[in-house]
């Protein structure tokens, strides 16, 4: 929206207009969780502080004079709920672990691939004050900041802005070019990273860095490297997460506790309306909480992605989708065999607007991967193990723009124990076409121009990311051969499998996810699964005895 326009909501909103007061917290919103989350990397603290900026600006909003100047205001609240916050942080919080990995909600939430999903990641790597001032200028490339707004929130002028940005920037291509590293396969690198706990700090991104320095497989780049600037030019802000809770009375007080305690007027009257618009649509409940809920048919929120929903036809030359419900397989109602036969059959598409069923709830004690945290699997031969109880992502990137024809699957060997596959998300099938992406596809099944990937006969139709519940251990290789694609294995949890599959339309996804776990032994087993260790384990079959 125009400037003129939001200079008449803030007006109104200053002069006690709720609903001026609602949109102005429905549109800023989104940009005070971008500039929070990515300062923060996604930390436990992230919606305290979310929460504290708003509820300031809300409460302070008759101070501002200039209406034209609210986006600087707003960001300089924010930063400075920042700074107090990294100010009362005590020793015993100071190794505390992110709640959600900020740089991987960008990624997944925004499909960033290739150089762009690089610099995501490379935030990782960041201190954290570079990290405070590349959450603004992200911002500022992307076109949500300006360079005058950018140094007023961090209080400096923009000449010193510039030549902290210009440090900030150097540190960041630094930790692309780790990021770029440890998706690779140099030998010298496993050796110097033998002991690293797998979490970025500042010491392992100088001792990497003096590795991609002097070693000629690192240092090579097999393609040109694009300026972070040019990369996050136009790139929409994160969306909200699916139930996320601004709560504006804090610590539960209600209306009637908060006029003793000399809240203003207006901001009672956030509290106390029943319906408040928020990012699309919300609620508010007992206390004061705003909670998103994205009614049927709601809008977007103002910045969030939003392809167009497509249906489940497969291109030409993919697996063609006959048959029968997605959870269930043939035989997984043969009680001589509860945990047996794979037969988990192709599957169609299924309506865009339909929610998943709900996951069940297994044992959770955690999984350990011989590849990290996240292990990229870009070659073939390329192998993850995998040992304990819990849950795995398994997460496809698909180029057939780079090398299109038959898919080889990946496979999963020596399994000792039980594997079920429990659920589909990524908001898309490979099969369902992206708006805006070459052909209308973006690492999918591919394109009429490019050519297709496509799957052996009866194979089911992955999606972007796939889940699977481990008891045991089991061995997962990529098998790449004809068409070009990766696979990254994360460790996971029930609870990011469960936001991840209720990222649906109103979110501006293409579909919502997939739950094919029925709770019990008759959930289905992966394809191309077997309890023996082949030679070669792209020679596994399709349907195994497991």
């Amino acid at each position: 929206m125009d400037s003129q326009h939001w200079r008449a909501v803030i007006t109104a909103a200053q002069a006690g207009d709720r609903r001026a007061l609602d949109e102005l917290v429905e549109g800023w919103l989104p940009l005070v969780y971008n500039i929070v989350g990515r300062a923060l990397n996604g930390h436990a603290d992230v919606d305290d502080v979310v929460q504290e900026t708003m509820l300031r600006a809300v409460g302070n909003l008759g101070s501002l004079r200039d209406p034209d100047r609210f986006r600087s205001w707003l960001v300089a609240i924010a930063m400075r709920q920042i700074r107090d916050r990294a100010r009362r942080r005590t020793p015993d919080r100071l190794e505390e672990a992110a709640a959600s990995d900020f740089a991987e909600l960008t990624v997944l939430r925004l499909q960033l691939e290739g150089q762009r999903r690089e610099v995501a990641e490379a935030v990782r790597w960041l201190d954290d004050e570079d990290r405070h001032l590349l959450s603004l200028w992200w911002l500022e490339v992307a076109g949500e900041l300006t360079r005058r707004e950018l140094a007023a929130a961090v209080g400096i002028t923009r000449q010193h802005a510039a030549v902290r940005v210009q440090r900030m920037k150097e540190r960041l291509e630094t930790s692309r070019g780790i990021v770029r590293a440890l998706d690779g396969a140099c030998p010298d690198l496993r050796e110097v990273t033998g002991r690293w706990n797998g979490r970025p700090d500042s010491v392992w991104r100088k001792r990497l860095a003096r590795h991609l320095r002097g070693c000629g497989y690192c240092g090579g780049t097999r393609e040109a490297v694009v300026p972070a600037e040019r990369l996050l030019v136009g790139i929409a802000l994160v969306p909200l997460p699916v139930g996320f809770t601004l709560s504006l009375a804090l610590g539960g007080k209600t209306a009637a506790a908060a006029t003793s305690a000399g809240w203003s007027a207006k901001l009672l009257g956030a509290l106390t309306k029943p319906a408040v618009a928020m990012t699309a649509g919300a609620t508010i409940v007992a206390g004061g909480a705003y909670v998103v809920t994205q009614p049927p048919g709601a809008p977007p929120p103002r910045a969030a992605v939003t392809p167009t929903a497509t249906t489940g036809s497969a291109p030409p030359g993919t697996s063609a989708p006959p048959a029968p419900t997605p959870k269930s397989s043939p035989t997984a109602t043969k009680k001589a065999d509860p945990y047996g036969t794979v037969v988990d059959a192709v599957d169609r598409a299924p309506d865009p607007n339909a929610r998943p069923a709900a996951l069940p709830r297994r044992p959770e004690s955690g999984i350990t991967s011989t590849g990290g945290p996240k292990a990229v699997m870009q070659h073939r031969g390329d192998s993850v193990t995998l040992t304990g109880r819990g849950y795995v992502l398994v997460r496809w990137q698909i180029s057939p723009g780079s090398r299109p024809g038959a898919l080889v699957m990946p496979s999963w060997t020596g399994l000792k124990g039980r594997l079920f596959h429990v659920a589909s998300g990524g908001s898309r099938r490979m099969d369902d076409p992206l708006p805006g992406a070459p052909n209308g596809y973006a690492t999918g099944m591919g394109g009429p121009s490019i050519g297709y990937a496509v799957l052996p006969p009866g194979t089911q139709q992955m999606w972007q990311n796939e889940y699977f519940y481990l008891d045991g251990t089991v061995t997962l290789t990529q098998n790449e051969r004809g068409c070009d694609y990766g696979l990254i294995v994360f460790p996971s949890n029930r609870d990011a499998v469960v936001e991840d599959i209720d990222q649906g339309p109103p979110q501006g996804a293409i579909r919502y996810g997939l739950v094919r776990d029925t709770g019990t032994d008759s959930a289905p087993v992966p394809q191309y699964v077997t309890r023996a260790t082949p030679a070669d384990p792209a020679t596994v079959p399709q349907r195994s005895r497991v």
